[in-house]
């Protein structure tokens, strides 16, 4: 089988132990994102199947038609919203997807951030290898709110090693969050504006769907805090487009830490907050761990091997096998 992994930022994906079950197979793996659509073809026009990492690629229905030799699609992760899995149905690719979750490597680095611009870490760091004074007085973290939006499996990770560093928790967020935050023993919030203006530090932990997009607003953030600080390792799209760079400008919250954007990989230094001295930005990184990609891509490249000996898949598209 002709194989192709699709952008491969870390150029790491053969050197995970899990690589050597695709050992058999005749395999294509690309490191650098492309800039154009011919260029995606030729990558992709001979594979028979295409490993997809999270949403690096889109598939859909023009794509595919360029596509005659593809017949698997190896999802890394549970979903992806740049796939038509309509198309894929409809050309006969069969999409598969992982089961696993490892919520502690966002949480870890959820945690970085919050350290990190708190206590002035990269700014500092940068001014002394460039031989500079050192120039800030930092934030605490003890004795500090922590507001988390979302307390989920992430957020739980999250409030606990805040809780231990001493900060107060205050929690908002759907009822699922608000019966779970009561059962814990962490303070709800009276409303989202409450959240938003008591919170020293607030961090975004909602799950992405339709119906959580733009769940944060202009008028949210400029409710926070000039000291406040807004962490985003979720996802982009829970924040409406443009909002955080406006409220940061206009100087509430003061801070931020972001790990997503709207459309990735950030290339060229091309984004504004990287022009911010407020803001730590880092590229995505809030899954990308060892012990994760080795279980995100194990479980990708075992529906692999479970396609090419033709065994049960774990189907996103289930209604393919009907055609």
């Amino acid at each position: 089988m002709n194989i192709v992994i699709a952008d491969d930022y870390q150029n790491c994906v053969k050197d995970l132990q899990c690589y050597s079950l695709l050992s058999a197979h005749q395999v294509k793996i690309y490191v650098e994102p492309v800039k154009y659509r011919d260029e995606l073809i030729d990558r992709l026009k001979d594979a028979d199947i295409l490993v997809i990492i999270r949403e690096r690629i889109s598939i859909d229905e023009e794509l595919l038609r360029e596509l005659p030799k593809l017949r698997l699609i190896s999802l890394v992760g549970r979903h992806s919203k740049t796939i038509d899995y309509a198309a894929c149905t409809k050309h006969g690719v069969a999409v598969t997807h992982g089961i696993s979750s490892s919520p502690e490597a966002p949480a870890e680095l959820t945690l970085a951030l919050m350290l990190a611009v708190r206590r002035n870490v990269v700014l500092e760091a940068t001014r002394m290898k460039e031989g500079k004074f050192p120039i800030t007085l930092s934030h605490r973290l003890a004795g500090s709110t922590l507001g988390i939006y979302g307390l989920g499996v992430i957020g739980q990770i999250v409030a606990r090693a805040a809780h231990a560093m001493g900060m107060h928790i205050l929690i908002w967020g759907r009822d699922a969050s608000i019966n779970k935050a009561k059962e814990l023993g962490y303070e709800v919030a009276n409303s989202k504006a409450d959240l938003f203006s008591r919170a020293d530090v607030l961090s975004l932990h909602l799950r992405y769907s339709k119906d959580t997009a733009n769940s944060v607003s202009y008028a949210d953030l400029s409710l926070m805090k000039s000291t406040a600080l807004f962490i985003n390792t979720a996802r982009a799209e829970l924040v409406e487009e443009g909002a955080l760079e406006k409220a940061l400008l206009t100087g509430r919250p003061g801070y931020a830490g972001v790990d997503v954007y709207e459309n990735e990989p950030i290339l060229d230094g091309n984004h504004p907050f990287l022009k911010m001295e407020n803001v730590v930005c880092i590229p995505h990184l809030g899954w990308a761990d060892i012990d994760t990609f080795e279980l995100y891509f194990g479980e990708a490249f075992e529906q692999v091997i479970r396609y090419v000996n033709k065994e049960k898949l774990r189907l996103i598209n289930p209604e393919v096998l009907l055609r």
